[in-house]
């Protein structure tokens, strides 16, 4: 056991290249590939349960069986994956629709200045510039100690 253990450690840096999240969506949505019952004991290892539950409960069709897995997150790694692999059925899912913390602080602003609710202000944040959001924080800035 500890010879397996020290294996793993001194694994080298390209390896953490093999066990990328898009691997698993891939394996779960589209080739239905078991990843989790290879030869390799990493996969197991580098499985993460929530962040893959969170990525399907953005697409309608999966929020069920993420729901489920979130419900049941005791359940070894291996039996989650499974689960989902069998259960999904074989469709292209492209990326989530989550938003980064810096567009996110830029809708607020966009929000409060058009008076746009947040579908609104994220096509709006599309279309605007760099410069121009800048220029509306500027006209928004209330003063006083920051």
């Amino acid at each position: 056991m500890m010879d397996k253990l020290k294996r793993l450690k001194k694994m080298p840096e390209k390896n953490k290249e093999l066990y990328q999240l898009k691997d698993y969506l891939n394996a779960i949505n589209s080739t239905k590939e078991d990843l989790l019952r290879s030869d390799d004991p990493t996969w197991i290892q580098k499985y993460p349960p929530y962040i893959i539950n969170r990525c399907l409960s953005q697409h309608y069709d999966c929020i069920l069986q993420a729901n489920a897995m979130n419900g049941r997150h005791f359940l070894p790694k291996d039996m989650q994956f499974s689960f989902l692999i069998n259960s999904i059925r074989i469709k292209k899912r492209f990326g989530g629709r989550w938003i980064n913390k810096a567009k996110f602080k830029n809708l607020e602003y966009v929000k409060e200045f058009f008076n746009y609710s947040n579908g609104k202000a994220k096509d709006a944040l599309n279309i605007l510039t760099q410069k121009q959001v800048k220029d509306i924080i500027k006209k928004l800035e209330k003063g006083g100690k920051k």
